[in-house]
């Protein structure tokens, strides 16, 4: 005899659960219960079948490591299914004559997709692939998702989808410009979830932008590209003529180029951020700074400096072939906060544009527009290319990437973790 599973669900999720299209995709905005839904149905597919293979995807290893692997062990642990999680394999074989099982698969090489078929599918924020990366993967997925499992009452292979709406991109043109048949979208805002925390949605407004409030609140497809990078700036209103006082400490963003190097100096005041000076177009790191060294460490004005560099600078080098630009940088005696990677350009530009206005109204990014020329300049004429991204043929991408490198750093854009909205009952 089968399992039954109540479980109690948001509105747009059960319209989801029930959807009975090929091709059906769940587009939410933050706190919707994207994974959590993912991880249900899921489970659900595994049941119709010990013979059943259901393929899980996620855009990167970590994120099938650390989100994906874990929702479905918790699963299947309510449910009292055993199982194994191989971790060479990347996937869970469970142990019941009526649970198939699990391959876990990433999305950056879709080449790889390859070597088994799949009863059912389920893909993670494919809309955060670029158009092409995203359907190339799409295609190889549906292509493996052809596995008929013996024991299954009416088996028809299906692949579902759950995403953040990121623009007019793959999940905009093939479920909602032109969605041929069996493909059919639900689409669920923030407010759609009663069992968000009572402040969440007050928490993004205050942490996003107006522009990104449609898209990652409400669930909405909206232009995310075109037109300015930062269109919220203005030289009156985010100006303030702040000047470093004597040893105040000092942080500075700092972006690598040959022969054109910039950096851009904050202060920090009741956790808001100043630019109080740019230096733009230098030599090249030992020039970097010895011209930091010169401005801020004269005598009766040390100033403590910490740097936040281009992540690419842990390779590159400037000078000696064995030492990098941050050794350099540490050698010249200034503190060093280097990521391990850069983050995506499209969150670093979302956490500047959240400091310069956020949906509450607030300013919190002030610009000394007199020290700052070349800063100001990039903010008000930057504009996105053709392909969505910030245009570098202008000459304004290296001075806000680096004041960009500071501000992503100390106030990053933080993608919610899923807040479930789901509880299970097992019944036999």
């Amino acid at each position: 005899m089968g399992r039954s599973i109540a479980m109690t669900m948001t509105g747009p999720q059960k319209r989801f659960f029930k959807l009975e299209a090929k091709y059906p995709a769940f587009v939410g905005g933050f706190g919707t219960g994207k994974t959590e839904t993912l991880a249900n149905c899921a489970v659900r597919d595994a049941l119709a079948s010990s013979a059943a293979l259901i393929a899980l995807y996620e855009p990167t290893y970590d994120l099938v490591r650390l989100i994906l692997a874990p929702r479905i062990e918790e699963k299947l642990s309510a449910l009292g299914i055993r199982y194994r999680y191989n971790k060479s394999d990347s996937a869970i074989y469970t142990s019941s004559p009526q649970c198939g099982d699990f391959v876990l698969r990433t999305l950056e090489q879709p080449a790889r997709i390859v070597g088994y078929e799949s009863y059912r599918a389920h893909v993670d924020e494919l809309d955060t692939l670029k158009p092409d990366h995203a359907e190339a993967a799409w295609n190889k997925i549906i292509a493996r998702n052809r596995q008929k499992p013996a024991g299954a009452v009416k088996p028809s292979n299906r692949v579902s989808v759950y995403t953040t709406p990121e623009g007019f991109r793959f999940v905009y043109r093939r479920w909602k410009q032109s969605p041929k048949p069996g493909y059919e979208m639900v689409q669920a805002a923030t407010w759609s979830n009663p069992f968000l925390p009572d402040d969440y949605i007050d928490g993004l407004r205050a942490s996003y932008p107006p522009q990104l409030i449609e898209a990652y609140i409400e669930g909405a497809f909206v232009n995310l590209t075109s037109g300015a990078v930062y269109p919220a700036f203005s030289r009156v209103l985010n100006h303030a003529a702040v000047v470093p006082q004597p040893r105040e400490p000092l942080h500075v963003g700092m972006d690598f180029n040959v022969s054109n190097m910039a950096a851009v100096v904050f202060v920090v005041r009741d956790d808001r951020p100043y630019a109080v000076a740019e230096l733009t177009g230098v030599r090249d790191t030992p020039a970097m700074a010895a011209l930091l060294r010169e401005r801020y460490r004269v005598a009766g004005f040390e100033h403590p400096i910490t740097v936040y560099p281009d992540a690419s600078g842990s390779s590159r080098r400037s000078v000696n072939a064995a030492v990098s630009d941050l050794v350099l940088l540490e050698r010249a005696g200034f503190l060093v906060r280097a990521p391990a990677s850069n983050p995506p350009v499209r969150d670093r530009v979302n956490a500047v544009n959240a400091l310069v206005l956020n949906d509450r109204g607030e300013r919190r990014w002030a610009v000394n527009v007199d020290a700052c020329p070349r800063l100001t300049e990039a903010l008000e004429q930057q504009v996105f290319d053709a392909h969505g991204a910030p245009d570098k043929a202008g000459g304004f991408d290296h001075v806000t990437d680096a004041a960009g490198y500071f501000l992503c750093g100390r106030w990053p854009i933080r993608r919610s973790t899923n807040t479930s909205g789901l509880a299970w009952q097992i019944g036999r």
